[in-house]
């Protein structure tokens, strides 16, 4: 398709005429001779086999063809000038590629990004979605977000950044029964569990110092599954504060119980090899204190 198209310059030189009216204006605009742009034009002018420009006295007008050609080649270099200032613009300042959870990003973290989007325009996020197992065995991210990081080697738990409490709690539908014992214990006929992040009911149960007895369970990847099927009515979920608030303010669950604090929270694991650039400061910064804020 490239070998159809005249010289690029010839088309530069051509624009900046029809666009000015004056090929010596255009030659001072571009750069070059009255006789250079006089000879792009000639050029052209044999090349598509018809004139692009009527004599108006000492200028230049373009005709119907000419005008056509000018808008398409004016548009075209526009659409070329806006994609090489944004592939400079992504290689001098790389995305952040952050990792988290898909409830975590849909539940918390994409809701509230157009607050940092708005602190820091030059920052770039790209955001991987994934399950909680899935997230073991990531290595290209910047940053990994996560609150169970049991499971992660011992290094990449020693090299992890706290950012804020993570509140775990019994949910239910409104309407799904649970009962209360004397012995302040829970009893209910179904619990629902994370498959990756089980021992959530486990850490809360040994915080919170309350038991729950529930003979049968059922066990979802993700924690959005798990609460939709609270919100289903198909028994007791464990949950965090923050996502599960949309379902809590809608009315979708209540809570069955408070919501206790983790010891280690949420946290983000840095890069194995790749030192924590400027951009990931600024994130991290940003992140802990809006999951404070909204603590």
């Amino acid at each position: 398709m490239a070998d159809r198209l005249p010289p690029l310059f010839t088309l530069r030189a051509f624009e900046a005429v029809a666009r000015l009216g004056s090929v010596t204006r255009a030659a001072a605009e571009l750069g070059r001779t009255h006789g250079a742009v006089s000879k792009q034009l000639r050029a052209l002018h044999a090349d598509a086999g018809l004139p692009l420009f009527d004599k108006v006295g000492t200028g230049l007008r373009a005709n119907a063809a000419g005008r056509q050609l000018a808008a398409a080649v004016a548009a075209a270099f526009d659409g070329l000038a806006d994609s090489y200032a944004t592939v400079v613009r992504e290689a001098r300042s790389p995305a952040l590629h952050v990792a988290c959870s898909a409830t975590f990003a849909m539940g918390w973290l994409v809701p509230h990004l157009a607050e940092f989007a708005r602190a820091h325009p030059e920052v770039r996020i790209r955001l991987s979605m994934t399950s909680a197992r899935e997230m073991r065995d990531e290595r290209d991210a910047d940053l990994v977000v996560l609150w169970d990081r049991s499971a992660y080697p011992a290094q990449d738990q020693a090299r992890a950044i706290r950012l804020a409490d993570a509140r775990f709690g019994v949910v239910a539908a409104p309407d799904y029964p649970v009962a209360r014992n004397d012995d302040g214990s829970l009893s209910a006929d179904c619990r629902i569990v994370h498959d990756h992040t089980s021992s959530a009911w486990d850490r809360w149960t040994a915080l919170s110092g309350i038991a729950v007895a529930a003979p049968r369970t059922l066990s979802f990847p993700h924690t959005h599954l798990c609460l939709g099927a609270a919100v289903a009515g198909m028994g007791i979920a464990m949950a965090e504060r923050r996502l599960a608030a949309a379902d809590l303010a809608a009315g979708r669950l209540v809570q069955v119980t408070g919501f206790t604090a983790f010891p280690h929270g949420f946290a983000a694991i840095p890069h194995r090899t790749r030192p924590p650039s400027p951009q990931s400061r600024l994130f991290l910064d940003w992140l802990a204190a809006a999951l404070q804020a909204d603590g």
